[in-house]
């Protein structure tokens, strides 16, 4: 038997619904499409909920909403409030780990961590409200060669600052932000660090300026509206003894081996086409060691029944090989899912704008922010599917017109918000408003549009696509304003003014929820 499932057809006068199984059945049947869908026509019971099913050529079956249904879900909207569109998709028992951004914290968070810290807190919005226990989670990468290079270059402009003669070390980091962050330490602490031993300044100053990068990644995440659950050390792994024994489980599965000096996972026995390092040859940890003992620590240990990595462009040659460890670990490696978050082009109109003007080096997240606001940064980044590169046009994002789907948005909000000041400043009661005696197609287009949402939200949980949520809440505001256009809310009509402020008061909802999932604020005022 063919899967059968509903869509939407393309043209709105086709119906809500529609169902292509005739045209699955054709082959098996031996009959044509269309009278395969007309015997199921002729089949279907009468229901309140569904005015017409009708056939179609080639061969639908289309269903169109009733105007009662449509005018009881604005009372359910009403009654639910930010409730409505959640389902029960997870039942409230699958938990759910969401890494993502997890940046080294060693230099300022970019753009392009910009983009996957609002893809995974929209992730994770969209799976609570789709039933699941979800945990946010960073993972703090504090521990490797490139925390001690961190350290030298820190130590390095530290020295400077203080009118000592030393250089940043070759593989160091050379970004403006550390003189400021060295300044920063100087004018707390002084020149203390230097009279320590050269070994012992380094750990010390080392791990204050550690400190203060993680505090203020956190203090740029926020900003753009981004917390997490868990903050999760790297260095823990190492501290608890967990590397050691996860490499010795799979060494006593076979699939780790000695050669070149260094210690391999044996990815080719899984189908890979390298095997790769997890120990180098000078005895440190590779990043593919480290994530072997950290994804199992979070199936084995604290026991995520899935878990989505969200990682940045430049890990893609990464996913197959953690996929086949997770593997060998005799972990369902379905249970991993691995989002990749495309690169971000920054743009002034036409223009590639690559470099800060205030530091010189590449532009931060927190500038960003700071120039066009968190909504506007949240709604930019999640336009797109992950897996596609995108622009992010500043002076668009900037603008307060239609031309901008964020100012469309919340303005549209603000709009209904103002209807509704305007209602209690006239003392209208419209709690008992009969929505079903609005019958105009763009009072029907606005219920039908609402009627969506729950939908989208299981579909964007199932996929991981929380675009999804941005094309709906831009579409719900076009509907919305040519509503406007052409209905006139507040009249002298008592009983179609009630009814009308019952729905436009249920369009509020929806956009304010809408809104919510996206991480946006919605506006009363604009």
């Amino acid at each position: 038997m063919p899967d059968t499932y509903l869509e939407h057809p393309q043209k709105p006068e086709h119906g809500d619904y529609a169902s292509s199984f005739p045209l699955k059945l054709a082959r098996s049947t031996g009959m044509k499409p269309l009278e395969i869908a007309q015997v199921l026509v002729s089949l279907m019971p009468k229901t309140p909920d569904i005015d017409a099913v009708t056939a179609a050529p080639p061969g639908f079956v289309n269903f169109k909403l009733s105007n009662k249904w449509l005018s009881d879900l604005v009372s359910s909207i009403l009654d639910q409030g930010q409730r409505y569109g959640n389902v029960n998709l997870g039942n409230g028992s699958c938990r759910v780990q969401i890494e993502f951004v997890s940046a080294n914290p060693t230099g300022p968070l970019h753009v392009g961590n910009g983009r996957g810290a609002v893809l995974g807190s929209a992730v994770a919005s969209v799976m609570k409200a789709a039933g699941f226990d979800v945990e946010k989670e960073y993972y703090l990468n504090d521990a490797g060669s490139q925390m001690e290079a961190f350290y030298h270059s820190l130590y390095a402009r530290y020295q400077q600052c203080l009118g000592k003669d030393a250089e940043v070390p070759e593989n160091g980091y050379q970004g403006a932000y550390l003189i400021d962050l060295a300044k920063e330490i100087v004018g707390e602490k002084g020149e203390g660090f230097l009279l320590l031993p050269e070994g012992e300044a380094l750990v010390k100053l080392g791990e204050l300026g550690l400190q203060k990068m993680v505090a203020k990644i956190r203090e740029d995440l926020e900003l753009l509206g981004v917390t997490y659950d868990t903050w999760f050390s790297e260095r823990s792994l190492y501290d608890g003894g967990l590397f050691n024994s996860v490499i010795g489980r799979l060494h006593d599965s076979g699939y780790i081996a000695q050669k070149e000096k260094a210690t391999w996972f044996m990815s080719t026995a899984l189908g890979e086409d390298k095997d790769n390092v997890v120990i180098r040859s000078d005895g440190t940890p590779t990043y593919f060691g480290s994530d072997i003992a950290y994804h199992y620590n979070k199936f084995m240990e604290r026991k995520f029944d899935r878990v989505i990595d969200i990682w940045g462009a430049d890990h893609q040659g990464h996913v197959p090989r953690v996929k086949a460890v997770v593997s060998a670990l005799g972990i369902n490696s379905d249970r991993l899912t691995i989002i990749i978050s495309q690169m971000v082009t920054l743009k002034r109109g036409e223009e590639i704008v690559k470099m800060s003007k205030r530091t010189g080096d590449s532009i931060s997240l927190r500038e960003v922010i700071e120039e066009v606001g968190a909504d506007a940064c949240r709604f930019f980044f999640l336009q797109r599917t992950a897996d596609s590169h995108m622009d992010f046009d500043l002076e668009l994002a900037k603008k307060q017109s239609a031309d901008n789907p964020v100012y469309y948005v919340q303005y549209a909000h603000a709009r209904i918000a103002s209807i509704l000041r305007l209602a209690k400043d006239k003392n209208i009661d419209f709690s008992g408003g009969d929505v079903s005696s609005l019958s105009s197609e763009p009072e029907l287009a606005l219920m039908r549009k609402l009627a969506l949402l729950p939908e989208l939200v299981e579909t964007a949980a199932r996929t991981l696509e929380p675009h999804q949520l941005a094309y709906y809440a831009q579409e719900v505001a076009t509907v919305f304003h040519g509503f406007y256009r052409d209905c006139r809310v507040i009249s002298d009509n008592e009983a179609l003014t009630a009814a009308r402020l019952k729905l436009v008061s249920a369009a509020k909802t929806v956009l304010a929820k809408t809104l919510d999932l996206m991480g946006m604020t919605a506006p009363e005022k604009m």
